[in-house]
């Protein structure tokens, strides 16, 4: 029989081990990452012209946007517009009107467990910069029932009309009825709970939207402080450490940069080497340049550049070949640089 922890904020969980763990001060309670948006690997400014604010696109780390068309809002992490005491929001920025437009994270199923089969919160802070047009936000907790972490991250089978729910694709399901939640001009703290009852489970997507086809150039939806937690109630927002928050992101993604590769030069226009990953990755990233030609430094002889990549990773780390170089001279070594970020390795889900 499922029991009440004194001191969790009235939890309930279904097992000793579980009990065990609530009473520790380390338990997880906010399955989301980065619910502040504080941490930006990829960028803080997201537009048409880097494509990362097209539908089903990651943009601030362990969030992506779900939108009716590419380049339907400009996402950027807000510094100004937050909540008394909060350094940073999510801004969503419409730039192509009357679309529906949103934000989502999976929860890796790892960080799935206790939620699933029991009642849980999900709550955040938002605002709208004005409530002619974004009159009809809403937010869902979403289960995933086909394999488990290999979820289609663009759950949107049909937009709909205006005030008419999205229809998920087959294996998503909403768990709670996602209504208006009748958004202001000024922060407020939105919650809603549902069980997550929805027969074999594997992941929890989250998903907050506009839900109307009526739109102004410039409205703005901004959104921080996003928890999901076990539990009927929301609690307050649980804050990490820096550089915590920053792992857990970089275990989805990471930037490899400055010291993080050495290798040599195997002849005039080839490196090889290997990188050590900050964090244990999910699964085995895949390797991408951020930019379309990267740089490194051949001794203290001279900054050669790169235009191809290609290796294996594993969730550790990578053995990279680089290419495209000229004028080297085997074996000399070869390190990324500065602190740059030069090439992304992703394993999100």
């Amino acid at each position: 029989m499922p029991v009440v922890i004194s001191g969790t904020n009235g939890v309930t969980f279904p097992d000793s081990s579980l009990q065990a763990a609530a009473a520790s001060p380390n338990v997880l309670k906010n399955r989301l990452v980065n619910g502040s948006f504080g941490i930006a690997q990829r960028g803080t400014s997201f537009t048409s012209t880097s494509s990362l604010n097209n539908d089903d696109t990651y943009n601030l780390d362990r969030w992506f946007v779900l939108s009716d068309g590419n380049d339907i809002v400009d996402i950027t992490q807000e510094t100004s517009t937050v909540p008394t005491n909060e350094l940073t929001a999510i801004a969503l920025d419409v730039e192509t009107i009357n679309k529906k437009f949103g934000i989502a994270q999976i929860i890796e199923q790892v960080n799935c467990i206790g939620a699933i089969g029991n009642t849980v919160t999900l709550s955040f802070q938002a605002k709208v910069s004005a409530t002619t047009k974004l009159d009809n936000v809403k937010c869902a907790i979403v289960a995933w029932s086909g394999t488990a972490d290999s979820v289609t991250s663009d759950i949107i089978s049909a937009w709909g009309a205006e005030g008419t729910n999205p229809t998920l694709i087959a294996n998503a399901t909403y768990e709670n009825t996602p209504v208006n939640l009748n958004l202001t001009t000024s922060y407020a703290t939105y919650s809603v709970s549902a069980a997550v009852d929805t027969a074999s489970t594997k992941n929890i997507i989250v998903f907050i939207w506009s839900d109307v086809t009526d739109t102004t150039l410039g409205d703005f939806l901004y959104i921080t402080n996003a928890q999901l937690e076990v539990g009927s109630t929301a609690t307050p927002f649980e804050r990490r450490l820096y550089n915590q928050e920053l792992a857990n992101c970089q275990r989805y993604y990471e930037l490899l940069g400055g010291g993080s590769f050495i290798g040599r030069a195997t002849n005039a226009t080839s490196i090889e080497g290997s990188s050590i990953f900050c964090v244990t990755k999910r699964a085995s990233p895949t390797m991408t340049f951020v930019n379309g030609t990267s740089t490194l430094l051949e001794l203290s002889i001279a900054i050669r550049s790169f235009t191809s990549i290609s290796g294996t990773t594993n969730i550790n780390g990578a053995y990279m070949v680089l290419a495209g170089s000229s004028g080297l001279t085997s074996p000399n070594l070869c390190i990324f640089y500065n602190n740059n970020a030069i090439v992304s390795m992703s394993a999100e889900l």
